[in-house]
């Protein structure tokens, strides 16, 4: 048997602060809110105190976000899926944002262990008015410590309900996946993928996401990996960024970069990185 962990984390603004009510049940869990930018926005970090997911683990979170409320939520550390000798082990995240509510979903990398056996849901619905920003940075296996993805299944998907959905499924026994991975159509060699969106429960001014793209594009320019990194807009409600690499470092430089640009010219806010991050 493995973890079952629960985790519901409702936010609700009580002017002129944002407060968070949390509920858990098993090893998932939520260390003590903090407002370093002030009482309006409410940061958060998810900790897992055994360190890893395993097969038969299963992690469950519910993010409620009420009106005006603005979370801010992230991880001290990477989250690890190990290697399973079966079982499956599963994180999954539902997270609603009701009208004029804010997320900010701001998690470390996830790590994919070689033979592991795992899935990643990741669903945020968003009402109209809602905003959010969110990133999610894979790395398949630990290469620089000679432990490549050469075994195993991890399937991960992102879902906005109406906006964007995106569903990948790599399986180490199936031959067209290392296709995939070391083919210039795919990933071109690199085990490394990292995905951001603004996502907004309307249609974003045209001005707007513009704006968006091109502030994001001037990050890309000026990153080392700008031949292996893009934006688009996929629908008028959501911008996507993309990009491919060799470590997490400068994949998780350049998401950071884009999300202090988008911050400030979305919202009217300075970045406010969590320190949790430099430790």
């Amino acid at each position: 048997m493995g973890w079952h962990g629960h985790l519901t984390l409702h936010y609700r603004h009580e002017a002129p602060r944002t407060l968070v009510h949390d509920r858990h049940d098993g090893p998932l869990r939520v260390l003590a809110s903090l407002h370093p930018e002030g009482p309006g926005i409410c940061h958060n970090v998810l900790v897992h105190p055994p360190g890893g997911i395993v097969g038969g683990d299963q992690l469950a979170i519910a993010v409620d976000v009420a009106p005006q409320a603005h979370a801010l939520i992230t991880t001290p550390g990477a989250t690890r899926f190990y290697r399973s000798a079966g079982e499956t082990a599963e994180q999954r995240l539902v997270a609603q944002l009701a009208a004029h509510a804010r997320l900010e979903w701001l998690p470390l990398e996830t790590i994919a262990y070689s033979a592991t056996r795992a899935v990643n849901h990741l669903r945020f619905e968003l009402a109209p008015g809602a905003e959010m920003i969110g990133w999610d940075l894979l790395a398949l296996g630990l290469p620089a410590s000679n432990e490549p993805f050469v075994q195993g299944r991890f399937e991960q998907q992102i879902e906005l309900p109406g906006l964007w959905l995106e569903r990948g499924v790599l399986d180490a026994d199936d031959p067209h996946t290392s296709r995939l991975l070391d083919s210039p159509l795919g990933w071109n060699g690199r085990r490394v993928l990292a995905t951001m969106w603004w996502a907004g429960g309307q249609v974003l001014e045209p001005a707007r996401r513009e704006a968006l793209l091109d502030l994001a594009r001037q990050c890309i320019e000026s990153s080392p990996l700008r031949d292996q990194a893009g934006v688009t807009s996929p629908d008028e409600r959501v911008v996507v960024l993309r990009t491919l690499a060799d470590r997490t470092e400068p994949a998780q430089a350049l998401l950071a970069a884009v999300w202090a640009r988008w911050r400030e010219a979305g919202w009217g806010l300075a970045a406010c990185p969590p320190r949790v991050w430099k430790t």
